[in-house]
């Protein structure tokens, strides 16, 4: 990642290094989204409460 310094702005201005497209379709954390599934399955998510207005 590159940072910039525009001198007309203050804001950093950041480049995106392009090598890092090859990780755009590898999930990262396989186990844990495998394990996160798994208990939803079983469990579920919370029943929302209705709010009264």
């Amino acid at each position: 990642m590159k940072k910039k310094k525009n001198n007309n702005d203050k804001r950093l201005m950041v480049e995106i290094d392009n090598s890092l497209e090859k990780y755009v379709d590898m999930p990262l954390f396989e186990e844990k989204v495998n394990e996160a599934n798994r208990i939803l399955s079983k469990v579920g998510l919370p029943k929302e409460k209705k709010k009264n207005k």
